[in-house]
């Protein structure tokens, strides 16, 4: 009996249509409004320069957790090169995680467009700008290959960040890429979306630069109202620019709630990480997130957890919440300690890389706006989300400290200039800890 054949297999007519439909540039010769917003990230107005330049050569790697706008600023460098003068026909779009395009090696997809397309291209190089780049196969290797053999081609592409740690081989990276995390919009971004005026001397510390702003009376009048949108909302461009300025707290924080849970929590959880490190309990990964969730800013119970959770082990909980944080949920600081290999024994306590991700994952609904408690821990994770992504900008470390009874929420630990940070909105908070510290 002869075997069944495939009751369809792609033509080259089916290749070429999946390119025109992402590549609408290509025909009009702009990208559409609706796909390259007006506003845009630092991020984005950076890598357009960087794909012109291109010395030394490096091909670009966006990560980040989803929703963030990767591939928002990808459409805008495309629209950036078009203006630049570069031609419509060397700036092709894959996106990788298309079902025809994933069937296909990534570099028999791009040895077509430049031999079947050779005659309508420029002189100059071919622009690749790929999508969800870690699902193609051998994703790192075909970058490598691109660069080492010297394949005219410029290469920027996203991921959804715990794809590109999959087991790749790290060494084929070296010299050959650079990776950029593009992480939520922070308070200042947010201010410059908004075109508030800030006026505030920056100085080399963070220990510096708050004396000087202490002066102020308020240093920023009406930074309030923006910092209340950015808790509620979260820091995602899209529902932070989208929301109408006039909608009350509730619309924003069921808004967000809505779209987080479906594309920040469940595809990262369902989809994400269980095809990145191969998980068998996609459940058992979302209920540890939840509960997690429920002790933001508060410390790790290892063993608690594992209790919470029908008896995991703790090798299993260790590998969970590293996927957790390799995703760009969540992220844990230790407690600090003038010895190294103290801090790596002492307990860890766990914050959300966004709040809105957090009352996401609880299904919180309008309670945070009812529960002053609940707000605090909320008011501390955002002060933790930005010293953490301030720490991963300059080199520092982030703690926490605690010692007998007395403890610290945060301490940026700055070469020469450490800050420690006790976060409340009482003013007679206590200050014992400080002091100890």
């Amino acid at each position: 009996m002869d075997p069944p054949r495939p009751a369809w297999t792609p033509s080259s007519e089916d290749f070429a249509r999946v390119f025109a439909e992402q590549n609408p540039w290509h025909a009009s010769g702009e990208v559409p409004e609706s796909l390259a917003r007006t506003v845009e990230r630092p991020l984005g107005r950076l890598l357009p320069g960087r794909l012109l330049e291109d010395r030394p050569r490096r091909f670009q790697v966006i990560l980040g957790p989803r929703r963030v706008g990767k591939t928002t600023c990808m459409y805008q460098a495309v629209r950036a090169l078009l203006r630049a003068g570069v031609p419509r026909r060397d700036l092709w779009w894959l996106r990788l995680d298309h079902p025809l395009l994933a069937t296909v090696p990534l570099g028999e997809l791009v040895r077509r467009i430049l031999d079947g397309f050779r005659a309508e291209r420029g002189a100059g190089p071919l622009h690749l700008f790929l999508d969800e780049l870690t699902w193609a196969a051998d994703w790192d290797l075909w970058l490598k290959t691109f660069h080492d053999e010297g394949w005219p081609v410029r290469v920027l592409a996203t991921s959804s960040s715990v794809a590109a740690l999959r087991s790749r081989r790290v060494e084929s990276g070296i010299g050959r890429w650079e990776e950029s995390f593009l992480a939520p919009c922070l308070l200042p971004e947010l201010l410059d979306l908004e075109r508030y005026p800030v006026d505030l001397e920056v100085r080399p510390t963070l220990a510096g630069t708050l004396e000087a702003a202490a002066r102020g009376n308020p240093p920023l009048p009406g930074v309030e109202v923006h910092r209340r949108r950015l808790l509620l909302c979260g820091g995602f461009p899209e529902l932070l620019l989208d929301l109408p300025r006039e909608a009350g707290e509730e619309a924003l924080l069921l808004r967000s709630q809505a779209v987080l849970r479906d594309d920040a929590i469940e595809r990262a959880v369902y989809r994400d990480i269980p095809r990145a490190f191969g998980v068998d309990s996609p459940v058992l990964l979302e209920r540890l997130l939840y509960v997690l969730a429920g002790q933001v800013a508060g410390l790790l119970s290892p063993r608690s957890l594992c209790s919470d959770l029908d008896g995991l082990s703790q090798p299993t909980l260790d590998r969970y919440l590293s996927h957790l944080e390799q995703c760009f949920l969540v992220f844990t600081l230790r407690n600090f300690s003038g010895s190294e290999r103290a801090i790596q024994k002492r307990g860890r306590k766990v914050y959300f890389v966004d709040g809105a991700v957090r009352n996401a994952a609880l299904q919180r609904g309008l309670a945070p706006l009812e529960d002053p408690s609940e707000m605090g821990h909320l008011v501390e994770n955002m002060a933790a989300a930005h010293l953490h992504a301030l720490a991963r900008a300059s080199q520092a470390r982030l703690f926490h400290w605690r010692q007998g009874e007395e403890e610290v929420d945060l301490l940026l630990h700055q070469p020469g200039a450490p800050v420690a940070f006790e976060v409340s909105s009482r003013p007679h908070h206590s200050r014992a800890g400080l002091r100890a510290l």
